[in-house]
């Protein structure tokens, strides 16, 4: 409480009024309230970031940015032994053993402590399947004289269980038998069955990043899978979940990015096929011969290659160029602006099309197996704290809910990244005291996209409110001329997240009258606002 009264009392010492501004030189900006649509509320997760699991807890413990989704995946996932928390590094540390998933053998501690702190927040979760064959046996980061489990003779066989899709005669017990030296993945989902809890859903991911085992698990996957390979994968693993969790919903392929969906890094039975186009049509298929639907969601990740003055702008430990703000600030555009092109190898592989992300994968999905959704479950924007981390943040958010894309998780946010945090609550917590932006979308009408992107929405818990995200994406002022239709607002409150202005925004009233709401935004800024009717 006495943190709360202190907020409440740093927010009133930052307040400003505005009485009026001149409608001339403003933008005209109209919203429709009657042109609508849903927002899916998982389009706002995280995934477990690169920490230990008890550091990673402990930031969720204290969280208070609203994430509604948590994914734990990841490439410590891919050869995740439940059976006793022992992980494989990969490529990403030594490709060693280790206990970075959990001290304790305890079977499947790690997911019942994730399914633990996240449900009861009430998010969404969504555990990773690993699908590849093989999942580590020991804890062991030294042995036979180094890190990498190749230093043992016959690793594949001493280091790794065998896992399978499904356990022969589906007899499964708890604790399951580790004398057998294999794990059975629907085993696990089925313990996983029993021990959730009814206060948010349970998802299941097909593995992570497929598309580049043989580099990420070289030691386990050393020769790259092909379209059949991965495609038959993925039909095993789904065919097994839904065997013992009919209801559940399966996410996959979980490619790693724009050559994963599009070529799966070059494989070699693509015969000119595009990877989402062939994977859909089998999926579709099996799914007819199965009588169910065994993928229900298209899942990939999305870390941009669009780089500024040379420098990519996922690279937070590079320092930006003007050049790279400047793009960082435009590469949202990508998910959806039919006009933009991006500076990155993808444009330039393409013959400078604009890459128009999320509405070119549902013209795929239409087209190929209906009725399948999409998500993002890795992403970053980078700039983590810099202002243009936080409006892309914000930007890719309003996008995500506007293009009808199901679910999304950035990748690894934590309580030191101040910027993106703040991106985030501009939508999950604007007024720092759990206020969020509506569930349902609104046509917006006047926005240069260059300049400025707007979102609104109201909120089907309260029809009297309003809530819109302005992004000011210039270095000057900009004052905005904003009509509602079907929503005449009697009142408004803004807050603004703007450069080293990130744990509490700055806030005041809007004019509203007969023109509807006046307001100037910051430079380089993310304000949002919540107007009310009554």
């Amino acid at each position: 409480m006495k943190i709360q009264l202190m907020s409440m009392l740093t927010l009133l010492a930052t307040t400003y009024s505005i009485f009026a501004f001149p409608t001339q030189g403003s933008v005209p900006i109209t919203i429709d309230a009657t042109k609508k649509s849903k927002i899916s509320p998982y389009i706002y997760g995280v995934n477990y970031p690169d920490t230990w699991i008890y550091e990673w807890l402990e930031e969720w413990r204290h969280s208070r940015v609203g994430f509604t989704l948590a994914r734990e995946g990841g490439n410590r996932f891919t050869a995740y032994n439940w059976e006793t928390n022992a992980s494989n590094a990969g490529n990403d540390y030594f490709f060693e053993n280790d206990d970075y998933l959990g001290l304790t053998n305890e079977p499947g501690w790690t997911v019942k402590k994730f399914l633990s702190y996240v449900q009861s927040s009430g998010a969404a979760v969504l555990l990773t399947v690993p699908t590849l064959g093989y999942v580590s046996a020991d804890k062991d980061t030294n042995r036979d004289g180094g890190r990498d489990v190749n230093h043992s003779k016959d690793y594949l066989n001493t280091r790794f269980f065998r896992s399978f899709p499904r356990k022969p005669g589906r007899h499964f017990e708890y604790p399951p038998n580790r004398d057998d030296r294999s794990v059975y993945q629907d085993e696990f989902v089925h313990w996983v069955q029993s021990t959730k809890s009814n206060r948010s859903p349970v998802w299941f991911s097909l593995d992570n990043e497929p598309d580049l085992w043989h580099g990420t698990h070289l030691r386990i996957s050393p020769i790259a899978p092909t379209y059949a390979d991965i495609i038959q994968n993925n039909i095993e693993y789904a065919s097994a979940i839904k065997g013992v969790a009919p209801d559940s919903v399966i996410f996959g392929p979980v490619n790693y990015g724009w050559y994963g969906f599009r070529a799966f890094q070059g494989a070699p039975d693509a015969k000119g096929r595009v990877f989402v186009d062939a994977y859909l049509d089998a999926i579709r298929g099996a799914s007819a011969k199965a009588a169910k639907r065994l993928v229900d969601v298209y899942d990939f990740h999305w870390y941009p290659e669009a780089k500024g003055e040379g420098v990519r702008i996922v690279y937070n430990q590079a320092p930006d160029k003007p050049g790279t703000v400047t793009a960082r600030i435009q590469a949202p555009r990508s998910l959806w602006d039919p006009s933009y092109v991006e500076d990155s190898w993808i444009t330039e592989s393409n013959g400078k099309k604009p890459v128009r992300l999320i509405p070119d994968m549902q013209d795929r999905i239409k087209a190929h197996y209906p009725g399948t959704k999409l998500a993002i479950s890795e992403y970053d924007f980078g700039g983590r704290n810099s202002i243009s981390g936080a409006l892309a943040q914000a930007d890719a958010l309003g996008v995500f809910g506007r293009e009808g894309l199901f679910a999304a998780c950035h990748w690894g946010l934590n309580s030191k990244d101040k910027a993106a945090l703040a991106g985030f609550q501009s939508f999950t917590n604007f007024d720092r005291m759990g206020q969020r932006f509506g569930d349902i979308g609104l046509k917006v009408m006047g926005e240069t996209p260059s300049e400025n992107s707007i979102y609104a929405a109201l909120d089907s818990a309260n029809p009297e409110r309003m809530t819109i995200v302005a992004i000011n994406k210039t270095s000057t002022v900009q004052s905005l001329s904003i009509q509602t239709r079907g929503f005449r607002p009697k009142s408004a409150m803004a807050f603004a997240v703007k450069e080293g202005v990130y744990e509490i925004p700055q806030t005041w009233n809007c004019e509203c009258g007969p023109k509807g709401l006046q307001i100037a935004f910051p430079p380089m800024s993310v304000t949002t606002i919540a107007a009310r009717r009554s």
